[in-house]
This record gives structure tokens, sequence and C-alpha cells, in this order.
């Protein structure tokens, strides 16, 4: 089974960005990477630029509607997901407590759906 882990944080909190903690949590992420690499789990994940850099698009009574950064209003925002292939969601939580900004953020995590299976 599929699931992806979202990971969301607050912009003002964890490492700042330049900071030696920064740099440090980095290879955190790193291993993690190599982690769920090694274990042949890893799917598919990626950092996402900062919430500055969001267009969210909308179509609404026939027009589109753009706007400058995410649309909703949160204190956490989306920074990155990965996609794991493992047992359940008992594992995607194991894999997920192992994630470095688990601490200060959060991980949702969501089975991905097989549309395949719908044809």
């Amino acid at each position: 089974m599929q699931y992806m882990l979202l990971l969301t944080s607050a912009p003002d909190v964890g490492p700042q960005p330049g900071t030696p903690e920064e740099a440090a949590e980095m290879g955190e992420w790193f291993a993690f990477d190599e982690m769920v690499k090694d274990a042949g789990v890893f799917v598919a994940g990626e950092a996402l630029h900062p919430i500055e850099t969001a267009t969210t698009v909308r179509v609404r009574d026939g027009k589109t509607v753009v706007t400058d950064g995410p649309f909703a209003e949160t204190k956490e925002y989306l920074g990155g997901f990965y996609v794991l292939d493992v047992a359940d969601v008992d594992a995607a939580i194991a894999w997920a407590e192992k994630i470095p900004n688990v601490g200060y953020g959060s991980v949702e995590i969501r089975p991905v759906f097989d549309v395949s299976a719908m044809q």
C-alpha cells in the first residue's frame, strides 16, 4: 500500500534558513532519505519552495481565478512530501516518527488511492 506523508510546519518554528541549525537538520533529512531508499519503501519525495512562491488556481462560474500564495489560511504550511510503499498505516506511522521536522511540525499520512483499480 502506498501512503503519502505530508510534511507541515509553521514558518517561524524550527531551524531558520542559513543557520547552523538548518545545516545540521539537513543532514538528518539526507539520512532519512537514505533510510527509506535503503529499506526499499521510497516511491517519491520532494521539498517545496516557501509559501511565497505558491500560486492557487480556481475556476468559478467558468472564470479562472489565480491567487498568489496558498489558498488556505493556516498557521502551518506544506513544506514537502514523501510517498512510501509500506505494508500498512502502522508502518507509515513508524516512518513518520523518524522524519526530522516531526518534533516541531506535523506529518499527515494519507493512503494513495489506486485509480487504476476503478478501470
